[in-house]
């Protein structure tokens, strides 16, 4: 922090949360931190309003369980449409009806959708939003952070907070200003976006299709709009080359064998594909999330499901620190568990992307293994579908740990008659016991106390992520109260 900066403008900086970009991940990340009673303020260069020109349009398994357990995803299966079957490699169908999870299906519904009902809930929590405000400078020392911002009709303004969360795209202005590299590379050129009419209905919610160097995607916005991603390895040119929809149609054409009668485009861009990731999610006392952390490519939808995943881990442990319930050590773990789980999707976005554009004899030959194992072994489709959504990512746990620590707790069902990410609605750990458990008042702000619905005699004190934190086989009260010292407080 310069000698010369003022805490301005944000009445208690010690306890403050600056939240840079009002993306999905950093609404999530905001309306967490203000539920869990941390003044937290928003960030966003944009004038006030939801972009309709969404990029992500598909909500997997795992990112509906996170939004479960904040109330939201009722509303959002509502508005959305739900596919059980995806369609990779022209030939191979992936089922997802046996994913063990409430949510055994994608959710096709646009960005936009998502963050409308994640604004609305950290508006309601508390959360501060300035629109129009862009950070021009930031700076830190071992008390806090401090940001330069110019809002609107170019006032400038000092924020001071205790931390910052870069949630603000892939050219990020925080990575920037903490001077993090984002090493990688762009791995497809020159991708076309429209947003058009269709003479013609697809018969299918999610139309998907390779055809030589022809690739296209085309799904529905809900409002009589479809989005169209296009892409054709033999028309490989700069971003700012004009795009119009006979482009597009032609693509589509090759791809699909027709173009549904695309017509009146209200919007249309181009744009490359890049996969990159920041060597570290944290500098001292600002954070990284979303795609200021990672980008990959399109394939496989998981780019807003990752950074939305990054904000649900990244929340409840600023929470507990800023609340005096955890020793600041927690935010190392942030790193330590959501890097890996970033560079596996780079990897396997990646591989599908690279698989479903084979062209060379051996890639051809790699991709028709591929799809006979997926398609006859249900063990490595198993552990693909828990990839692809997310439901299978697990997190580091210390040596010794019961095996069920680190692992996703499912939705299980509890005495009382309700579901575990219900009971994860409140922000706070549950303790699952066989028998009641008594000694909780001094915890009753941050901790949930249920039973088992079933005769099972495991005791598990799962975090406010949904993720097991402690496990035994035998549930007697002193591990039970050791296990709640270490990790509720």
């Amino acid at each position: 922090m310069n000698g010369n900066s003022t805490r301005t403008g944000i009445d208690n900086p010690d306890r403050t949360v600056i939240v840079v970009g009002s993306g999905p991940t950093g609404l999530l990340l905001a309306g967490d931190l203000a539920a869990a009673g941390v003044p937290v303020t928003v960030l966003e260069k944009r004038p006030e309003k939801i972009s309709n020109l969404s990029r992500a349009f598909v909500l997997h398994a795992r990112t509906l369980e996170q939004l479960d357990a904040r109330a939201l995803a009722d509303e959002l299966e509502a508005v959305g449409q739900p596919l059980d079957r995806l369609r990779l490699f022209g030939r191979l169908t992936v089922d997802l009806t046996p994913l063990p999870s409430r949510f055994n299906h994608l959710l096709v519904l646009p960005q936009y959708e998502v963050e409308k009902a994640l604004r609305r809930r950290a508006v309601e929590a508390g959360a501060d939003f300035r629109y129009g405000t862009e950070m021009t400078a930031l700076s830190q020392d071992a008390d806090g952070a401090t940001v330069e911002t110019r809002g609107p009709g170019g006032v400038a303004e000092s924020l001071s907070a205790a931390y910052v969360v870069g949630a603000d795209g892939m050219r990020s202005a925080v990575r920037d200003a903490i001077g993090l590299p984002f090493p990688g590379h762009s791995v497809i050129r020159s991708v076309v976006l429209a947003d058009v009419l269709l003479d013609e209905k697809p018969e299918t919610l999610l139309t998907v299709a390779t055809v030589g160097d022809a690739f296209a995607f085309i799904a529905p916005f809900g409002d009589g709009y479809y989005r169209v991603i296009g892409w054709n390895r033999a028309h490989d040119v700069a971003d700012d080359e004009p795009l119009d929809l006979d482009e597009v149609k032609e693509i589509a054409r090759l791809a699909l064998g027709r173009d549904f009668g695309m017509r009146d485009a209200r919007w249309m861009s181009r744009f490359h594909s890049d996969e990159r990731q920041a060597p570290a999610y944290r500098v001292g006392r600002v954070f990284l999330a979303g795609d200021a952390a990672h980008v990959h490519t399109p394939a496989g939808g998981q780019g807003m499901n990752t950074g939305l995943q990054d904000a649900a881990n990244l929340g409840w442990k600023l929470a507990a620190v800023i609340n005096g319930h955890a020793p600041r050590v927690l935010l190392d773990s942030y790193q330590a568990e959501r890097h890996p789980v970033g560079k596996a999707v780079l990897r396997s976005s990646g591989g599908i992307v690279r698989l479903a554009m084979a062209k060379r004899p051996w890639t051809l030959a790699l991709r028709a293994a591929l799809t006979t194992v997926l398609d006859k072994a249900a063990p490595a489709r198993r552990k693909a579908l828990g990839q692809l959504t997310g439901i299978g990512y697990a997190y580091p746990a210390p040596r010794g740990a019961h095996r069920l620590v680190g692992t996703r707790a499912p939705d299980v069902s509890l005495a009382d008659g309700g579901r575990l990410y219900e009971a994860l609605r409140g922000g706070r750990f549950v303790l699952i016991t066989p028998e009641p458990y008594e000694n909780q008042d001094i915890r009753k702000d941050r901790l949930t106390v249920e039973r088992w619905a079933s005769d099972r005699r495991t005791a598990l004190v799962v975090r406010p992520d949904g993720y097991v934190a402690w496990a035994s086989d035998t549930a007697e009260p002193a591990g039970v109260e050791a296990a709640l010292a270490e990790h509720v407080g």
